[in-house]
């Protein structure tokens, strides 16, 4: 492909990328086809010759296309937020057409650079503390996700924990049964025992964890011979946006030399709102490690999670290795980050772009504007919820989540929640709205989380004339 060619084809896919955006709102949220229908409209085996370029966006839209489930549609409610825009989209070309690997400094020093300050301006834009800063003892990196933000903290802390003279195979991990799947999974990857994962009870009502509980499983297991690692407190569960309370675990954590790691995957970026910086109270004095997702709710496309640490010579020290091969002046010097030191792979791309031109383009004041938003639009959706006696919504809904389900009154508990399943596949059936669901002291609630920048109110008022519809058409 000539220079050329690449500038007409460039332009003839950022129109279809624009058309695609302009259109979202009239295809079925959710993908329409059944297994195994995208892939038999595709040919068993590679073209001998190539093809036209219009040959490929022919069967983008009509092979392609209806098997994608548009993350960006505005009654997209399901999971998190996966938020794109056109700054992050350009910024993910410009990282391609760069093509630059920036494992080392010394590989494309602008790829360090660029990155270091970027984490730099979004600890700002969070009010982080200063040592999670990369001029100091600590600093931040760009990971493809926060399960590898999780995973490599985790490293760390048993890296710490190995060089404080604890034992390397009886260290013991702290989670809730409300810490994202990641956690535990991180823990199997490192080599930690299941027996030596500790789940921490939670308050019933508001599912944050216990800070008793914990204190009481870190008491028993020091007075047993074993090396608690680390401690996952999260801001904003996967389930239902749970808050754990970072400074009274933080304090237990600090009297038993416990490595403290925050997962605010989701709900961290909502604190460039300063009215909204509640929900990390506490991290600034007690946490080691703190991730969260620009690629969730802060309008940068997947894949972009942030880790700070509060010191990185752990992080170095239990991931750096040096072969010949990738020896430099730099490096030896020890007088630039190399960020390979900082992640499970060698390679990395120039994910800080992205992250850069949304920064540069939104400013402080219109990523703040886009997280209110997305909260006042839940906090309406939650009123009206509270109102109808149809339905029970959970209390606990300060950002952009809010869980509730129908009620059932003449269903037992079982049935209603088979119930509940049921009216949510219908509704996704329509594809009208994307729902998903999870479970709350047993029984089935219904997640509606907003936060899609096209999103309007008058999506979640259409999505909610269609939930009372069709619940009536089920009681009926």
């Amino acid at each position: 492909m000539s220079p050329e060619q690449f500038r007409q084809l460039g332009k003839q896919t950022v129109d279809w990328i624009a058309d695609y955006l302009e259109r979202i709102a009239e295809l079925p949220v959710l993908s329409q086809v059944a297994p195994g229908d995208v892939r038999a409209q595709l040919p068993a085996h590679p073209p001998g010759q190539g093809e036209s370029f219009d040959a490929v966006l022919k069967d983008l839209d009509q092979v392609i296309l209806p098997g994608v489930t548009h993350w960006q549609h505005p009654s997209f409610f399901a999971y998190f937020p996966a938020n794109s825009s056109g700054p992050a989209v350009l910024g993910e070309l410009l990282s391609a057409g760069l093509g630059a690997q920036g494992m080392l400094w010394a590989t494309s020093p602008a790829c360090t650079e660029l990155e270091t300050v970027v984490v730099d301006w979004l600890a700002e834009l969070l009010g982080l503390p200063a040592h999670f800063r990369t001029d100091g003892p600590g600093g931040g990196t760009i990971e493809d996700s926060a399960s590898s933000s999780t995973l490599v903290a985790l490293l760390a802390a048993l890296q710490r924990a190995r060089d404080s003279g604890g034992s390397a195979e009886q260290t013991t991990v702290y989670l809730t049964s409300q810490a994202h799947s990641s956690v535990e999974k991180a823990a199997r990857i490192a080599g930690v025992d299941a027996t030596y994962l500790r789940v921490v009870e939670v308050d019933p009502k508001t599912l944050e964890m216990r800070p008793d509980h914990l204190a009481t499983l870190l008491a028993a297991d020091v007075a047993a011979g074993l090396t608690p690692a680390m401690v996952c407190a999260t801001i904003g569960t996967t389930s239902t946006t749970a808050i754990d309370p970072v400074r009274r675990i933080g304090e237990i954590c600090r009297r038993h030399n416990v490595w403290l790691h925050v997962d605010a995957a989701y709900a961290g970026v909502a604190a460039v709102c300063p009215e909204l910086r509640w929900i990390n109270d506490g991290v600034a004095e007690y946490a080691d490690s703190y991730c969260t997702d620009p690629h969730k709710w802060l309008l940068t496309n997947f894949d972009c999670s942030v880790l700070w640490v509060a010191d990185r010579a752990p992080l170095v020290s239990a991931l750096s290795i040096m072969p010949e091969y990738l020896r430099n002046t730099a490096s030896t010097a020890g007088s630039v980050i190399d960020y390979r030191d900082w992640q499970i792979p060698l390679g990395r791309r120039f994910r800080s772009l992205k992250l850069w031109l949304v920064i540069r383009w939104y400013g402080a004041d219109g990523l703040a504007a886009h997280i209110r938003a997305g909260v006042d639009l839940a906090s309406q959706f939650a009123s009206w919820i509270a109102a109808d006696p149809r339905f029970e919504v959970l209390p606990h809904h300060p950002l952009g989540l809010v869980c509730f389900r129908p009620l059932w009154p003449t269903l037992a508990p079982e049935q209603g929640d088979a119930a509940t399943l049921g009216l949510m596949e219908r509704l996704n059936a329509s594809g009208q709205l994307y729902l998903t669901h999870t479970r709350v002291d047993g029984r089935v609630v219904l997640r509606f989380a907003v936060g899609a920048p096209s999103t309007e109110l008058r999506h979640v008022q259409a999505a909610w004339q269609y939930i009372g519809d069709q619940l009536e058409t089920a009681l009926r």
